[in-house]
């Protein structure tokens, strides 16, 4: 194929998947913005809100090592990558008929499940396109696209809670954008039917030993970090925020996310790993302003723990 074809059919397939990703960011963060003071009206406790969000991202990261592995022995990309965007289409609405807490935490651990299976496979699939644009630039244009559907998914839920006053129902708005996320992935797959085949592996490299050092440190340091879900559920709890607040406010935090990403990023490129000091000392202090902090500490604690997660 000549090149300036084969660079426009990368894009426009890189935008097909961006769209996609727009859509599931809807979807999963627009819930994630307001599961815990939903899991707070089903009855359920702080521990157990704490326990629920941290076993769902525990299951999103840990289970990507065996799809991913799964997913390059049968290179069955697109069929894995649809199934867990499928279990986002189910999950996620069936929140909103969730009798009680227990029910609601299968649920989020279902989708869970369902990212942590599609995700390697489909960045397999995008990285096979960036690697005719430029991974740096590839990666980066669906990135914006996922966090501006990341910004529009709390925002939407905002709007409806702010409606009905009620969490529950909330849930049944962020199925249009997760059937879109689904129907945007099998365009995809109609328009590109090549796209799938990934280059020949150059083998496993063995890892340096500072990698090993990187990902302890990160593995303590998320061991301390609170997550959004029990912030929202104490904002409910105590009445620091109204509950349309709680996902106006998620909303903001991927807001700050995308921008600290950016400028922390940069600042890495020039002056290393010491810059990641600052998002640290951020993100702790999301937890005394949040807790302690008062209606004055609520923006600042958001903020924090949305610098950090940025950084």
């Amino acid at each position: 194929m000549d090149p300036a074809k084969q660079r426009t059919s990368a894009i426009r397939f890189i935008v097909c998947l961006g769209v996609v990703s727009f859509f599931a960011d809807m979807t999963y963060e627009g819930a994630h913005s307001i599961i815990g003071p939903f899991l707070k009206d089903l009855g359920a406790t702080a521990a157990q809100v704490g326990l629920i969000a941290g076993l769902g991202e525990m299951l999103a990261a840990s289970l990507r090592f065996f799809s991913g592995r799964f997913a390059d022995r049968t290179h069955a990309y697109w069929t894995i990558t649809i199934s867990g965007y499928a279990l986002n289409v189910v999950a996620v609405p069936l929140l909103a008929f969730a009798g009680n807490w227990q029910m609601a935490a299968l649920l989020v651990i279902v989708e869970r499940t369902g990212k942590a299976l599609r995700g390697p496979a489909r960045d397999v699939l995008l990285s096979e396109a960036t690697n005719v644009v430029g991974h740096g630039w590839g990666f980066g244009l669906h990135a914006a696209l996922d966090q501006a559907g990341a910004m529009l998914g709390p925002l939407l839920m905002a709007f409806a809670v702010a409606r009905s006053n009620l969490f529950g129902p909330a849930f049944l708005r962020l199925g249009i954008p997760a059937v879109l996320a689904l129907v945007a992935l099998l365009t995809a797959r109609a328009a590109y039917p090549a796209r799938g085949v990934p280059p020949p592996s150059k083998g496993h490299q063995p890892l340096p030993k500072v990698f090993w050092i990187y990902v302890a440190s990160a593995g303590f340091l998320a061991c301390g970090f609170v997550d959004f879900p029990l912030l929202g559920y104490h904002f409910q709890k105590t009445g620091l925020a109204k509950p349309a607040m709680i996902p106006l406010l998620y909303s903001g935090a991927m807001a700050v996310n995308g921008i600290t990403a950016l400028i922390f990023g940069r600042l890495f490129d020039r002056y290393g790993i010491p810059v990641l000091t600052f998002g640290i000392l951020a993100s702790l202090l999301a937890l005394p302003l949040g807790f302690l902090g008062g209606q004055a500490g609520v923006i600042a604690s958001v903020a924090c723990w949305a610098t950090g997660l940025g950084a």
